[in-house]
């Protein structure tokens, strides 16, 4: 089955106001630039974004943020967002702290169909309050719901027609469980092959999870903070 589709902005056709969409990468690194910005284009609003951060002013997740169209964001760290920090403070967004393991934990459930589990992480923090809580084997635990979405929108190095896809290095993040986890996964990928030209036993999401692939236009691999070593005085 062939799942291209031409652009973007067709990709993203019918992702509407109030839609609750994965995101996936880890900082600035595997993420789905080319959505993203399709997202910001089309003026899709109340979304709630399921994603490990809120990228940084101006790329990224960040560009929804600016554009105003997330009401609440489900994740595990604020990063260098100084604009999320004032829209959490001015009540403009809910904001959802996850520990960043039960956040993985939570996708993977949803895509295996759990609807909750237990687990040690936040016992006796604020993760925990109002949260049923049990003992095992002499230790409490805390239930956790899994985590779904309408969308999941994923990067990838290499996929083919049928929507196979192959993440590289770090970019094998957050992508694979989002993928999984979500009624529509649309994939944007680097490279876009023929099918049966990916090795079957490197393939990281199987094409059955796959709705919709492209091949991304242009990523600008930014770095989030660029650390350099001061000049030597001799």
């Amino acid at each position: 089955m062939n799942k291209v589709v031409a652009s973007a902005d067709e990709a993203i056709r019918d992702v509407g106001d109030g839609s609750v969409i994965m995101i996936g990468g880890f900082g600035l690194c595997g993420i789905p630039e080319n959505l993203i910005r399709a997202l910001v284009r089309k003026g899709s609003k109340n979304l709630t974004t399921i994603s490990n951060n809120v990228g940084v002013d101006g790329l990224g997740n960040g560009l929804l943020l600016a554009a105003g169209q997330i009401v609440r964001h489900i994740g595990t760290y604020v990063g260098e967002n100084k604009l999320l920090e004032e829209m959490v403070l001015s009540g403009k967004i809910r904001l959802d702290l996850v520990p960043q393991g039960t956040f993985s934990e939570r996708i993977r459930a949803g895509g295996a169909g759990i609807p909750a589990f237990f687990t040690p992480t936040g016992v006796g923090t604020v993760v925990a309050e109002g949260k049923e809580k049990r003992e095992f084997d002499g230790r409490t635990y805390v239930m956790e719901r899994d985590l779904k979405a309408d969308f999941a929108f994923v990067k990838a190095w290499k996929g083919d027609r049928m929507g196979n896809l192959v993440y590289r290095k770090t970019a094998r993040n957050f992508n694979p469980m989002m993928a999984t986890a979500a009624k529509v996964t649309i994939a944007e990928v680097e490279q876009l092959v023929e099918a049966g030209e990916l090795d079957g036993d490197l393939v990281h999401t199987p094409s059955v999870y796959v709705k919709r692939i492209f091949q991304g236009e242009s990523y600008e691999r930014r770095i989030e903070r660029r650390t350099v070593r001061k000049a030597s005085s001799q």
